[in-house]
């Protein structure tokens, strides 16, 4: 199953006011961490959303996903429950169809997702920023070889994917080497936009 990422549904306009975060980066850069960290620090504030992503894979306690199975998943996208939806590693992956409702509501939204679906949601919402979180291959390896996680297939294989293109380029990097405490905070700056 090879699909290209895509927007669900025909829409005439770009959705928002609301803000989009787009968390991206290598698998091992500590995406979920810091998001988890960061969703910890907004938790009093009710204009800053965090969207359950639905996923075919195993959940991993790390992550706040919402594990489906792959006909649970076609089921509910053929129903048009997802915003976007997209494979990557042999899985799917999608965000629910509520994210419109609150980007509607002038709400900021942050999402964990794939880079290859940086263009197409630039396209269909109104203001989106695109945060890198990475690290060197090294240090990526070494946090992948210690997650063991079996969903993750080969470590080289993650290692070694690109995605190319300029829509797909970061509005912001944070190269997360230092203190997990630190990043977090920089990326609750740019979350509340301070």
């Amino acid at each position: 199953m090879t699909e290209n990422p895509a927007i669900s549904g025909h829409r005439l306009a770009t959705i928002g006011p609301g803000r989009l975060i787009l968390v991206v980066g290598p698998s091992g850069a500590g995406k979920d961490t810091l998001l988890s960290r960061a969703q910890a620090a907004c938790a009093d504030d009710g204009n800053v959303v965090f969207p359950r992503r639905v996923v075919t894979r195993e959940a991993s306690p790390f992550e706040d996903n919402e594990q489906v199975s792959f006909e649970a998943f076609q089921q509910a996208r053929s129903q048009g429950d997802f915003a976007v939806h997209w494979e990557a590693h042999g899985h799917c992956y999608a965000l629910p169809r509520a994210i419109d409702d609150e980007l509607r509501a002038g709400r900021t939204v942050v999402a964990n997702v794939s880079r290859t679906v940086i263009d197409a949601m630039r396209r269909a919402y109104a203001d989106v920023v695109v945060i890198s979180i990475t690290a060197p291959p090294e240090i990526l390896a070494e946090r992948l070889a210690k997650r063991a996680r079996s969903s993750d297939g080969q470590i080289a294989d993650r290692l070694n994917r690109a995605v190319d293109g300029v829509a797909a380029a970061p509005d912001v990097t944070v190269t997360n080497v230092r203190d997990v405490e630190h990043h977090a905070r920089e990326l609750v700056q740019i979350i509340k936009g301070v």
